[in-house]
């Protein structure tokens, strides 16, 4: 995977983040949105995500999915 330059990183809209408004947690495909949630349930365990957020990011990423 190639890394993205923040130009690069703007360019991403803000629908394809689970949790836009701090631009975190990118669903634009299926692998983002199984790392998205995984990342999330680490960040939860590690007292650095809401539970309320952890649910958000595994919201988004579930309609990626296909898990509606």
């Amino acid at each position: 995977m190639s890394k993205l330059t923040s130009d690069e990183r703007e360019d991403i809209p803000k629908a394809k983040y689970a949790l836009p408004e701090e631009r975190k947690y990118p669903v634009e495909d299926k692998p983002h949105a199984r790392n998205a949630k995984a990342r999330a349930a680490q960040q939860e365990k590690a007292g650095n995500l809401s539970k309320a957020d952890r649910k958000r990011v595994d919201a988004k990423a579930d309609q990626v999915l296909g898990k509606d």
